[in-house]
């Protein structure tokens, strides 16, 4: 098959050196130059062909590929810009609530201060109740104490 091409090339450069040549050009009959480039386009081994093919496919592939890693690239970049604002939503939320339990401590502190207060005062009026109780019990057991005697 290689030997039919060469054959074939090997007319047209014969043609074209004994073709009739006019201010240095060579003239030769366009229906002539299609009909030999038809002929050894007929020779070529399918090999070629399929080169011609799989240089067309290979580009194809390359854009998809292409593309497909600007697409990917850019869905990184929306997830790395999503994570990033995930992060600071959850800064923002851990120091609203580190907030907020520091709050409630110190309510808590208060709440506990307040009542430990609040009950030492109402304690410490029972106690005096208790102790003036106490006496005008002391008092009644004296005089009580006193008329058995009598």
């Amino acid at each position: 098959m290689e030997l039919k091409v060469l054959n074939a090339l090997d007319d047209l450069e014969d043609l074209i050196q004994n073709s009739k040549k006019v201010l240095g050009k060579v003239l030769l009959s366009e229906e002539v130059l299609l009909d030999y480039i038809d002929r050894i386009r007929t020779l070529l081994p399918e090999e070629v062909h399929q080169a011609k093919w799989l240089s067309k496919e290979r580009e194809r592939l390359i854009r998809e590929a292409q593309q497909e890693a600007e697409r990917m690239l850019s869905e990184a970049r929306e997830e790395v810009k999503r994570l990033t604002d995930e992060s600071e939503l959850t800064r923002q939320a851990k120091e609203s609530a580190e907030e907020i339990i520091a709050q409630a401590k110190r309510v808590a502190r208060e709440i506990k201060s307040g009542a430990a207060d609040f009950a030492d005062e109402i304690l410490g009026q029972l106690e005096a109740s208790l102790n003036k109780s106490m006496s005008i019990i002391g008092k009644a057991r004296e005089e009580l104490h006193q008329s058995k005697s009598n």
